[in-house]
């Protein structure tokens, strides 16, 4: 029977990087598939970067209350975790990551209790979270600044995580989320 491993973070604290060096380091990590109501980009398939339902599809099985967590990103544009597809990893045997928003996170913790491990990236302050995504520079100002003001509120969810880990050197907090991750799994 697999754990979960649940990680948020505000947009430029380095959460992808990291989640992606972990499921480079052995530890039987699979990521949640996820499903959205948007249509299929490029050569996503469905089931397996996401399951693709439509929006009729996704308000019906909210109103079934098969999701752990879901938000509505903008009208009839949903992203959600499905109960049924973590359960299914979980009894095969896989470790489930999820990279999710602070209040989804919060929810799956709250669902699984010691099953699941929270983990929150942070940045070392939101001016240096301002240098970042600015030297991304893949957002416009407006963009960057709406970043940061999301970025202020998710910063206040720290404290519901069981582990916080700040992200000032990136070395550093890829070590700490291995030893992390690697006690949680051996616990």
């Amino acid at each position: 029977m697999g754990k979960l491993i649940i990680f948020s973070a505000p947009s430029g604290s380095g959460k992808s990087t990291i989640i992606n060096y972990l499921l480079t380091q052995g530890l039987n990590l699979a990521f949640s598939i996820s499903a959205t109501s948007r249509p299929p980009r490029g050569t996503e398939k469905d089931g397996v970067e996401y399951f693709f339902l439509t929006p009729e599809e996704f308000r019906q099985r909210i109103a079934n209350n098969e999701f752990l967590e879901y938000e509505e990103v903008y009208q009839d544009r949903f992203y959600g975790t499905l109960k049924s597809q973590v359960e299914k990893q979980l009894d095969a045997g896989q470790n489930v990551v999820f990279d999710v928003d602070v209040v989804g996170g919060c929810n799956i913790k709250k669902h699984y209790g010691n099953r699941a491990l929270s983990v929150f990236i942070q940045p070392p302050s939101i001016e240096e979270l301002r240098k970042r995504l600015e030297h991304r520079a893949t957002d416009a100002p407006d963009v960057i600044k709406s970043r940061l003001a999301k970025a202020e509120y998710e910063l206040s969810f720290a404290p519901k995580f069981d582990k916080v880990i700040v992200n000032d050197d990136l070395e550093k907090a890829k070590a700490e989320a291995l030893q992390v991750i690697t006690n949680f799994l051996k616990a």
